[in-house]
């Protein structure tokens, strides 16, 4: 006997007979039994008077925290428009929270009704299916969700001990500030994970199985996390996902478990929502909320959407897996943005009231690949004729979408939209259609091209051909496609201390650069991460491989490697370990890259006839009827282009180097300030250039040469950009305008130009303006070449250079030009001398060892040399002078030996304005062989140092020289950080100590600084020098170690010779001078 509804809510209970065996009607979906309320028969117990004042005043409390920050803002005399402020930020966090609590219980409730429906509706007992009933392509399969719900409560055990045992020491390893992180409670929740439909892809490969699974996910999962450090508590309670979940069973073997591995991953990214607790409430305020969901799709985009994706290997020693983790794309779509046309119309004026039109623009996407195009104004029917290059990892699966917007200054207005499946590009070739655009009015003008991926090095010359004949924006059209799998790295540097890096590779392609994740505290990590770049023409081009500590500032290892090598490689594929330069002798990268030729199959492509294949206009082969009454034109002999016809100019742009730009990178959240990777932007004429990307450089140079077709119009700009090349988005630099009519008038222009809208910078072009001859004498001069060039020249001597003046076409020039350099090893240094033609590269170049000036007469060379790798001579004057101080004969050892010069084409007076200079050979012979004698005393055991002390009698001063230190003594593991203390005894106050600066880990410091103190002469022969060298014990301690230290009896010094010594240090009980 059953009890009825009205039974439930009677007053009195009564008994019911239970069935020893419940069964349920025929044809009719099971009940759900309910456990029993013990407490059903018993009136429910009155709550206490305690517990309801405890409710009264924990609401009363709770409104009076509300008035809180009202109170503090008049305690503090802030103006009532902090507290509205407050109170709107308030109001907008608790509108977003209820937006997503309430489409949270939406979403439940959708769920339940279709569990519900899903049961009353497919529910059927003790009789089979009818044979003519069939399915769709995408089934329903609630098998498949009743094992899901029986297996949560276990899976959510998994994920407990994942995030407890793995992830969390990974976060506590990540950051010094995140130690005491941990996971306080990991919920899954009652509501599991539901599968609405499932759809198998056959006939695709019989070595796999696709599976698409439309996945949802509303649950009540609920994880907390803690820093008990700092107190701070976050965490999650509640989740939406819903998306299309695509697993491959692959490869398929002859052995169980017949599935070598299983692949997921999202073909497009999943919807998510997510309600914050704790400190990451702070999360739901407006604006904060939609980017931190963005940050988060962002993580899982990086991690389980493609290209990415989850490889679980189910048997030992598979093969292939980098193959299975990260396969090559299955081809390249090249997508012509064309036009538009009739697109609807979104610009208002006067209120509504004029009608304009729309500023549009297209957004194109395959998968997370994101295409936008320039914006064309108050046009309808836009022109574009755009080119873009897509990577399609599966098919089918993904698609190509493009929406169209009208461009505004607040939102930009929707116009509609296209879909369209890249099977279809696949199996057409190529489709060149106008689309309709769903959402909207109007058509898009689509040409889609499938480019194959062959291992064939053969047909790189044909798409190399082919490419040359394609007008392609913003990006020239590739040739192939390289794919890097980074696997991992062998025996990496360690970073001072000994401390293990934190390694990350940064893989650039010209001016492309694309970066791994960072591992922690490890010198032989594993990425296992995949790269793909678009190549141009792989014959000239080159990979890039920099091993770097996570904060970017610290190299661990760097490769090069040409691109043509892939080219002669079996199957274009090189995997192996590669050894890295500025590195440790043991330390190798493994990878593995592969290179595919774009190909486009043009078999039934049609072009037009060329000139010489006869046509409909072939005129000479017509034959006109006779006695025609139709009068035809006659035949013209010449064309009658206007009067400007071959009047244009050619403007040749130098983009030489920059100065003083302004540092943009940031390292460790900003703490840490990098310096930029500047490159130049040219537009002019309706073209654009871009020059080269120089790697962290304030003062960079280019020197690239651009050319651009120019007319006599007036009113042209030369516009230039200088952008900071980031990951993201590049960083603005400074620009500048350049007018033409200058360049256009005088032909020429060379200026360093000042970056505006930035504090500092500076650019410096070169601007030629070359006006075409028709004369078939010049073209014969160039094409064998002699006609003269334009020489200069540029002199070396260590890191200085000094470059002359050019002189314009001609093969035997005179510069008459001096250069003076500062010396300090004149036997081992040389002049290195450099010929160069303006746009003509090297003419020649003169190695002159300085150590021929030695034994040259008065230290002088006067008299032509023979220029090396070139034709010629050049007629040089080269003349070393010593450099002696006036002051007491000290002598300047600590910058420059000596003085030289060199003249071209010209003897020079040069040593009539210099203080004191010499050129006497014994003189400096005598010098070098004391300044560079290796045959030195040994130094002490705990080390010297070397100064120089004299006094100054004009200007009543004593002064010392603390030049350097050496064979330091190392206590710890760690190299010191020596500085030099000075103290005048017997007075031990501050106004008679000197310090120097301090060096980094170093036993050999070199100071080169200078001290005074002013007192007579008689006063400093009674006193002592006490030196001493000392070192930071740590960073936080004010602690100093003692390395040495020597005291000097200035009575016992000649202070007027002022000679450089070495003098060993002593411990501190024993001090003395040597």
């Amino acid at each position: 006997m059953e009890r009825s509804p009205g039974d439930d809510s009677s007053p009195s209970p009564r008994p019911v007979e239970q069935p020893s065996a419940p069964s349920d009607p025929p044809d009719q979906p099971p009940t759900a039994h309910t456990k029993p309320n013990p407490s059903s028969g018993n009136q429910p117990a009155a709550p206490s008077a305690a517990g309801e004042a405890l409710a009264v005043l924990s609401s009363f409390g709770r409104r009076l925290l509300v008035l809180v920050p009202v109170y503090l803002a008049g305690a503090i005399g802030l103006s009532v428009g902090f507290v509205l402020f407050g109170l709107a930020l308030y109001l907008g966090w608790r509108r977003v929270r209820d937006k997503k609590e309430r489409s949270l219980r939406v979403a439940r409730q959708l769920l339940d009704d279709e569990e519900q429906l899903t049961a009353k509706t497919l529910y059927m007992s003790h009789r089979e299916l009818p044979a003519w009933v069939s399915f769709p392509d995408v089934e329903k399969a609630e098998w498949l969700n009743k094992i899901v719900a029986q297996v949560w409560p276990f899976l959510g055990q998994y994920m407990e001990k994942l995030l407890a045992e793995t992830v969390a020491p990974a976060v506590r390893g990540s950051n010094t500030h995140l130690q005491t992180f941990t996971f306080t409670r990991v919920e899954l929740g009652e509501k599991p994970l539901r599968i609405l439909g499932v759809k198998v892809h056959t006939g695709q490969s019989k070595q796999q199985i696709l599976l698409d699974l439309n996945i949802s996910y509303v649950g009540d999962v609920q994880i907390d996390v803690e820093v008990k450090k700092y107190f701070c508590k976050a965490g999650v309670k509640g989740m939406q996902l819903h998306g299309v979940l695509r697993v491959i069973l692959e490869p398929l073997i002859g052995d169980l478990p017949i599935v070598g591995a299983v692949s997921m991953f999202f073909i497009r990214r999943p919807t998510l929502d997510i309600n914050w607790t704790g400190m990451t409430n702070l999360l739901d305020i407006p604006g904060l909320s939609s980017l931190s969901d963005t940050m988060i799709m962002d993580s899982i985009a990086a991690f389980l959407v493609l290209p990415n994706r989850l490889l679980v290997p189910l048997v030992p020693d598979l093969q292939d897996v980098a193959q299975l983790r990260s396969p090559l794309p299955r081809g390249i779509i090249r997508i012509h943005l064309l036009a538009a046309r009739q697109l609807s119309s979104k610009d208002k004026y006067v209120k509504g009231l004029i009608e304009g039109k729309s500023d549009p623009y297209a957004l194109v996407r395959v998968g997370t690949q994101t295409f936008c195009s320039r914006v064309i104004n108050e046009e309808l029917n836009p022109q574009w004729g755009e080119t873009y290059e897509v990577i399609v990892h599966e098919v089918p699966g993904q698609e190509i979408e493009v929406e169209v917007f009208d461009k505004d200054p607040d939102k930009d207005d929707f116009l509609g939209r296209m879909k369209l499946d890249v099977g279809k590009v696949l199996q057409a070739g190529v489709l060149d259609d106008w689309f309709p655009l769903q959402g909207g009015q109007g058509q898009v003008h689509l040409r889609l091209e499938w480019l194959s991926l062959l291992p064939d090095a053969e047909k790189l010359e044909e798409v190399l051909q082919w490419n040359r004949g394609i007008s392609s924006r913003p990006e020239p059209p590739s040739a192939a496609i390289l794919a890097v799998y980074l696997d991992r790295a062998q025996d990496l540097p360690l970073k001072k201390g000994n401390k293990e890096p934190n390694p990350m590779v940064q893989l650039s392609i010209q001016d492309v650069t694309q970066e791994s994740k960072a591992l922690y505290s490890t010198n032989c990590p594993v990425w296992e991460e995949a790269f793909r770049f678009f190549l141009q023409d792989p014959r000239s081009q080159e990979l890039d491989v920099q091993v770097k500590d996570d904060s970017r500032a610290l190299t661990l290892g760097a490769l090069t490697l040409p691109l043509a090598r892939l080219l002669t490689a079996p199957e274009l594929t090189l995997d192996q370990w590669f050894q890295l330069s500025s590195s440790g002798p043991n330390t190798r990268l493994y990878m593995k890259l592969v290179m595919r030729i774009l190909y486009l199959d043009s078999s039934e492509l049609r072009f037009p006839a060329m000139p010489d294949s006869p046509g409909p206009w072939d005129l000479d082969n017509e034959n006109p009827q006779i006695g025609s009454s139709v009068d035809i034109p006659p035949r013209p002999c010449h064309t009658t282009p206007d009067s400007h016809f071959g009047t244009e100019n050619v403007l040749r742009i130098h983009v030489l180097e920059a100065q003083d730009l302004i540092a943009k990178d940031r390292f460790l959240g900003g703490l840490v300030k990098g310096k930029s990777d500047p490159y130049v932007k040219l537009k002019l004429a309706g073209r654009s250039f871009r020059s080269r990307v120089i790697r962290e450089d304030l003062n960079p140079r280019w020197n690239e040469v651009f050319e651009v077709i120019v007319t006599s119009i007036p009113g042209q700009e030369l516009e230039v950009e200088v952008f900071d090349k980031d990951l993201d988005k590049d960083d603005f630099l400074g620009r500048c305008k350049v007018s033409l009519t200058t360049v256009l008038n005088s032909g020429f222009l060379d200026e360093w130009l000042t970056l505006e809208d930035v504090p500092s910078g500076r650019l410096h072009l070169r601007l030629e303006r070359l006006s075409p001859r028709p004369t078939a004498a010049e073209l014969e001069e160039l094409r064998k070449g002699t006609k003269p060039p334009s020489p200069y020249a540029t002199l070396t001597v260590g890191d200085a250079t000094h470059k002359t003046k050019t002189v314009t076409q001609t093969s035997a020039p005179i510069w008459d030009e001096t250069a003076s350099f500062l010396i300090r090893k004149p036997n081992s240094e040389s002049l290195e001398l450099q010929v160069r033609g303006e746009g003509t590269g090297a003419l020649g170049s003169l190695s002159l060892p300085l150590s021929e000036l030695l034994v040259a007469d008065r230290l002088c060379l006067d008299r032509w040399f023979t220029l090396n790798n070139g034709q010629g001579q050049v007629l040089l004057r080269a003349q070393l002078g010593i450099l002696v101080s006036q002051h007491s004969g000290v002598e300047a050892h600590s910058h420059s030996y000596s003085h030289s010069s060199s003249s071209l084409s010209e003897e020079l007076e040069l040593w009539g304005g210099l203080p004191h200079i010499t050129s006497s050979a014994p003189e400096l012979r005598q010098r070098l062989t004391h300044g560079d004698s290796p045959v030195e005393a040994p130094a002490g055991p705990l080390g010297q140092v070397k100064l120089t002390v004299w006094y100054y009698s004009e200007e009543r001063k004593l002064v010392s020289i603390v030049h350097s230190c050496r064979a330091l003594r190392q206590n710890g593991r760690d190299p010191p950080d020596p500085y030099v203390s000075l103290l005048l005894l017997p007075d031990k106050n501050r106004g008679t100590k000197r310090k120097t600066s301090q060096k980094k880990r170093t036993l050999n410091p070199e100071f080169n600084e200078r001290f005074e103190w002013e007192l007579p002469l008689d006063e400093a022969l009674r006193r002592k020098l006490d030196i001493s060298v000392k070192s930071n014990s740590s960073f936080m301690s004010r602690e100093r170690e003692l390395l040495g230290k020597v005291q000097l009896d200035l009575a016992e010094i000649d202070l007027s010779q002022g000679a450089a010594q070495w003098y060993d240090l002593m411990d501190d009980k024993d001090k003395g001078s040597s």
